[in-house]
């Protein structure tokens, strides 16, 4: 299973609207376009978007992603994934978005691998929780198959040492911890929220990955060395049929004319 993580676009119903002094829309289709742009290496088999999809959770934000997503992705036919964040309105993203992506919770499998999706929304709040409802969901799911999966959710489930973005971490992420630290077949957690490529391991024994994606909009200044931060960026992950996954992250970069719209060397992280 060969995914590709992009997150935190902060959509806003004007299309030319601006965010962080940059115009969302625009920043994501430049990311969506490098990311799928003819190469060598195989189109993703899912693209997973994960949170704070609309700056201002409007009807508008979200029928700018539907047509970006229907102009750059869905003619590839390659399945979507979307998490709702903080900056999300989950029930105007489920009106909008319903029947063109899976909205978390859902599951999509694939080559022998399971993407478990997680919706950490909060309303209200810029931190995140994952109810017990949903919780035994996940393990249900995480019971009913032994094929190695990646877990997601918007909101990392532990501190990445940025006081800012700690605070508004998962709430309460210890009973989520428990059930991963007891599925061996969990080989990585991915989180947006952060706006930065960031790589640790949860705490307890299964040492399980969590990787850290860039933004589409902008960039949070980085806790861990070797990170860039001036560009936005995506990150991509492969399953491979023994059940190992390899990881890394791509960055725009300015084109001859000025364009953002191709893709820099791979960062390990």
């Amino acid at each position: 299973m060969r995914i590709l993580q992009l997150s935190d676009p902060h959509l806003l119903a004007d299309p030319r609207g601006i965010c962080r002094h940059v115009q969302p829309c625009r920043q994501l289709a430049l990311c969506l376009t490098a990311a799928l742009a003819p190469r060598s290496l195989p189109l993703p088999d899912l693209l997973l978007l994960s949170g704070d999809l609309c700056q201002d959770e409007s009807w508008g934000g979200y029928r700018n992603l539907t047509e970006l997503l229907s102009c750059h992705v869905v003619p590839r036919g390659i399945p979507l994934v979307l998490l709702p964040g903080n900056h999300d309105h989950p029930q105007l993203l489920r009106a909008s978005c319903q029947g063109l992506a899976g909205i978390a919770p859902c599951v999509v499998s694939h080559g022998g691998w399971q993407l478990l999706s997680l919706d950490s929304h909060c309303a209200g709040r810029r931190s995140g929780r994952i109810a017990g409802r949903q919780l035994r969901w996940l393990e249900q799911r995480l019971e009913q198959s032994s094929d190695p999966c990646v877990v997601c959710l918007h909101h990392p489930p532990l501190s990445i040492g940025d006081p800012r973005m700690d605070r508004i971490r998962l709430e309460r992420p210890e009973p989520l911890l428990r059930l991963l630290n007891r599925q061996p077949r969990v080989k990585a957690v991915l989180c947006g929220h952060i706006h930065q490529a960031w790589s640790g391991r949860l705490p307890g024994p299964g040492r399980i990955p969590l990787y850290g994606c860039p933004s589409s909009l902008a960039q949070f200044g980085p806790v861990q060395p070797g990170v860039q931060t001036e560009r936005p960026g995506w990150r991509w992950l492969e399953g491979s049929s023994n059940g190992q996954l390899t990881t890394s992250v791509e960055r725009l970069q300015h084109s001859a004319d000025g364009e953002k719209a191709r893709f820099a060397a791979p960062e390990g992280i």
